[in-house]
């Protein structure tokens, strides 16, 4: 009964039309009523007096009667299904909005192909429920009790003999019908894991080619494929034993209809236009019977849908605290105090399975810092740990002597720039994807930004210019062109504090020397922490700190730290040695 409250809330804004598509079912329901009565008066009177005239009169108000169901269906069909889509739409924005919200521990455990089947095809389900649910209710219930009336005024035994195999048919459906929920509840899940396997084979189809391991990826997708077949089939085994079983109590109820119908004509209870009634009321009857059973099948995958949109929507979102702050002049002082960190679901001991451990660093305001040592020593992780991508399981970060977690996440972000190794250029143009960085941005300001970062030159020999397409993940240009668009970015969001995460150590020797100008600019009058494992690009650093598991191994200028002839040293002379 929640999830179907938290369903109706969506009906609110197009209650108009849920009105409108009840009324014209409404008035479906009730001309299909007509029918059998004017059969019996026509085969009672009509035909055996041979009264033509009421004959054509009452054959006119038939045909006007379907007219009139004709435009009610179209209504029902039309616009029904329109406010479906709508509501539809109106639960993929609240799920999109809501994981925008999300906190990255979400995406790390959660594929985005089985993110995707939620929000696409988990929601056609919805929408389908949405419209004909209510609407199929409503229709059996007015055609069951208009039926049973109409059966109730001709022959009261004989509709009470028909009634009595209602009881054994709902039996049946409800007992199967829980059988028919858990089969396409799987089913569901299985072709989610069908399209993250789509989803991943897609993105990482260079690799796949250039390591021809096609048939290996080929070999994942059967894998995933016959999961999902075999839990469709036991889906369709359950609706199959649910269809067939009330198939077979229809049959049974026309078999006991003709029977106690025809006893009753011959035993002079009922005349024969009354029994042909009977019979046009019965299959009245047994059309709302079905539609209900059609709806069990299409409740299932609604609700299953209902249930996994639910799941996401109560996933809690990233929050301010109560009185988060937003300066809006923010220095760059960035001290971490006595900082630990473990991701989740680790299945390593709490010791084991810290990334970082007791840290503690003071970066002043404006100065560059480099962070380097072996993998695995948290450096990416701590970068991540000052926009609040993740949370200290340990321990307060401080920006200018205010703990991150009282500032709004909109302030604090607005103020770091952050470049990847990893670049992620969305698809679409050169200009939009130089936007993210200011999306209120003038032309004049995305340009000026580009020709900081060294980009707008070759942007000028495309045939679009800045309209020119990125293509998907920026696959239409090199990883020295990608890089530099993400320099411009940052160059038009003009944040106070700057992260650097390997963002050269993709490039080629080249590339990167001609890169790291951009980034020296980028760095001018920033505090900038800068994360390298190539420690040629941070010999000019005001710091250099050298982490390892255990926390800060060594810390200096580079001519101290080679001084000193420890582990900075040892690393060095390993990159440099002839």
């Amino acid at each position: 009964m929640q999830l179907f409250r938290k369903l109706i809330k969506y009906y609110k804004p197009h209650m108009k039309l849920f009105y409108i598509d009840m009324a014209c079912a409404f008035l479906v329901a009730v001309s299909d009523l007509f029918y059998p009565y004017i059969v019996k008066d026509i085969i009672n009177d009509f035909i055996p007096n041979k009264n033509l005239r009421m004959l054509i009169v009452w054959a006119v108000v038939l045909l006007l009667i379907y007219i009139v169901k004709a435009f009610m269906n179209f209504v029902v069909q039309y616009w029904g299904h329109v406010m479906g889509v709508r509501i539809q739409g109106d639960m993929r924005k609240d799920m999109f909005t809501h994981l925008q919200r999300l906190p990255f521990s979400y995406f790390d455990e959660n594929k985005t192909g089985t993110i995707m089947s939620r929000l696409i095809n988990d929601l056609m389900d919805i929408s389908e429920l949405a419209h004909h649910g209510p609407e199929n209710l409503f229709l059996s219930s007015i055609m069951l009790i208009g039926a049973f009336v109409m059966l109730m005024t001709i022959n009261i035994p004989l509709a009470l003999i028909v009634f009595a195999l209602v009881p054994i048919m709902t039996w049946y459906a409800v007992a199967t019908r829980s059988e028919m929920n858990s089969a396409f509840s799987q089913s569901r899940k299985e072709i989610a894991e069908v399209n993250a396997n789509i989803e991943t084979a897609i993105s990482g189809v260079r690799v796949s080619r250039s390591y021809t391991s096609e048939s290996h990826e080929t070999a994942k997708f059967e894998k995933a494929n016959e999961h999902f077949k075999k839990a469709r089939g036991r889906a369709y085994r359950a609706m199959g034993k649910f269809f067939s079983g009330m198939t077979f109590f229809n049959d049974l109820l026309y078999l006991v209809v003709l029977i106690a119908g025809g006893l009753f004509v011959y035993y002079d209870k009922i005349n024969v236009g009354e029994f042909a009634a009977f019979l046009l009321y019965v299959t009245m009857f047994l059309k709302p019977v079905n539609r209900l059973v059609n709806l069990f099948e299409q409740m299932q995958d609604g609700m299953t849908g209902l249930q996994r949109f639910n799941e996401i929507m109560e996933q809690e979102p990233e929050t301010d605290s109560e009185n988060a702050v937003s300066p809006k002049d923010i220095k760059g002082h960035i001290r971490f105090e006595n900082v630990s960190f473990k991701y989740k679901n680790s299945d390593a001991t709490e010791e084991e399975s810290k990334v970082i451990s007791n840290l503690t660093i003071d970066i002043p305001p404006g100065k560059t810092v480099a962070l380097v040592g072996p993998s695995g020593a948290g450096k990416t992780t701590l970068c991540h740990l000052i926009p609040r991508f993740y949370e200290p399981t340990e321990g307060r970060i401080l920006i200018d002597g205010i703990d991150v977690k009282d500032f709004s996440r909109l302030a604090l972000r607005k103020n770091i720039g952050l470049v990847a190794q990893d670049v992620f250029l969305f698809n679409g143009t050169i200009k939009e994807n130089i936007a993210y960085g200011n999306l209120d941005a003038s032309d004049d300001e995305i340009i000026e930004a580009a020709k900081k970062a060294n980009i707008h030159d070759y942007i000028m020999t495309l045939e679009h210019g800045y309209d020119s397409q990125v293509g998907e993940r920026g696959v239409k240009l090199s990883g020295g062109q990608k890089q530099r668009i993400s320099i411009a970015r940052v160059f038009l969001k003009n944040p106070a504090i700057l992260i650097l995460d390997e963002a050269t150590s993709s490039l080629d020797n080249a590339t990167e020397m001609q890169i790291q100008e951009e980034l020296s600019e980028l760095a001018k009058n920033r505090t900038t922490i800068v994360v390298a494992h190539r420690l040629s690009t941070v010999k000019n650093a005001d710091e250099i700190i050298v982490l390892t598991k255990d926390g800060v191994e060594e810390r200096g200028t580079h001519e101290e730290l080679i001084a000193k002839n420890g582990l900075y040293t040892m690393l060095y002379n390993f990159q440099f040695k002839e």
